[in-house]
């Protein structure tokens, strides 16, 4: 007898939650739970979840990223920026420049092609935000590591629209000489930028004229919800990111609106299931088959990305003279990758068919990775900081 959704979202409610507290049990965040019991539930283990409805599930993702992306927006008050002056993009633009230069260079060191290295290295310049925001809420983290991480995630997006956006315009400059334009090639991810800023900000701002006519809780989450959909299908339908349109949106709120602080915590209210969703739904999409194709190229760029990201954002983080638990702790935070760095790995992989299974391998990997080992780091680095107490 076939299962209804209701049955399988039911399971993943379920499922996570006791998984979640599971891991608790042995001190780990409740994202690490999620992802394992999606990894247990899913294809690759015990096959529970069917792939085809893993798939069919994508709808959640969208959702869940577009909240976690209005949910980081929210921390870059003016206040705060004020206070902490460049620090969080000098940070942002350290890590994830290193993490690509490292990349580059160990696997230009091992043999590889000039071609792949370059790709794989901007692609390693990507951070998850999603995992590291879960962590934060659910230990309720504050202090100067917390306020940095936050800011520097969501830079972090851009940054590495940049960055991927430039290797590949050399990239197809390289490969196509004199048949495409390079200039063209390099300020369309400048673009892709721009607008994603502007457009978040205008919707940011657009929302508190409904705000004015509806006060109650309820009607008031049904327009934050809206609006942080309909951004993110924009971002979708004009080839924008809505990771970064959905995080200027949540700026704008937080800066603009009146009862900005308030509309937060009505967003957070309804979040929890969603985002629980979310981590078992990508758990399931973990393919463990994938291991034993990554060799020496996958090993390389799982521990160059860490040294990359840990030792940029510890340089920013020195030469802009931030706390000294920011400087040893922050980059630690910046380990998870994923959703971003799977697409940018199907742009890749298009550039250069010929390594392109292999340059999906290698993402895919290290995203299996990340995203289990990425949250206990942040914790770890958290607690070092003295920002958690549990």
């Amino acid at each position: 007898m076939p299962f209804s959704i209701l049955f399988y979202i039911a399971l993943i409610l379920l499922a996570g939650l006791l998984m979640g507290r599971a891991v608790k049990m042995v001190r780990l965040p409740n994202v690490t739970g999620y992802l394992l019991a999606g990894l247990l539930l899913g294809p690759s283990v015990l096959g529970v979840l069917p792939s085809g409805f893993v798939h069919e599930l994508e709808l959640v993702s969208e959702m869940a990223l577009a909240l976690i992306a209005f949910t980081v927006g929210a921390e870059f008050k003016f206040t705060y920026l004020k206070k902490v002056g460049i620090t969080p993009l000098v940070i942002a633009l350290f890590e994830a420049l290193a993490a690509m230069l490292v990349v580059a260079a160990t696997l230009l060191a091992l043999g590889f092609g000039f071609d792949l290295a370059l790709l794989l290295g901007a692609i390693a310049s990507a951070t998850a935000p999603a995992a590291t925001i879960m962590v934060v809420k659910q230990y309720r983290a504050k202090g100067p590591v917390t306020d940095t991480l936050l800011s520097v995630v969501a830079l972090d997006d851009a940054v590495a629209l940049i960055s991927f956006g430039f290797a590949l315009a050399v990239v197809n400059t390289m490969q196509h000489p004199g048949e495409v334009s390079l200039l063209f090639s390099i300020l369309k991810p400048f673009g892709e930028v721009i607008g994603s800023v502007v457009l978040g900000a205008v919707l940011g701002l657009l929302i508190q004229l409904p705000m004015r006519f509806f006060k109650k809780t309820s009607n008031r989450l049904i327009i934050i919800l809206g609006f942080a959909f309909l951004g993110s299908a924009l971002a979708s339908m004009l080839g924008l990111s809505p990771l970064l349109l959905c995080m200027c949106m949540g700026a704008a709120v937080i800066n603009f609106c009146e009862d900005g602080s308030d509309l937060l915590d009505i967003v957070d209210s309804v979040t929890p299931p969603i985002f629980l969703m979310f981590f078992v739904v990508s758990g399931a999409e973990l393919n463990l088959a994938i291991l034993p194709q990554i060799g020496v190229i996958g090993v390389a760029y799982v521990l160059a990305r860490v040294v990359g990201k840990i030792g940029g954002a510890s340089l920013g983080a020195v030469l802009t003279k931030a706390p000294p638990t920011v400087q040893k702790y922050v980059g630690f935070t910046l380990v998870p990758q994923a959703g971003v760095a799977i697409g940018l790995s199907l742009l890749a992989a298009k550039a250069l068919p010929e390594v392109g299974a292999t340059i999906q391998a290698v993402v895919l990997c290290g995203t299996f990775i990340y995203e289990l080992v990425g949250p206990v780091c942040t914790k770890l680095a958290l607690k070092k900081a003295n920002e958690i107490q549990s």
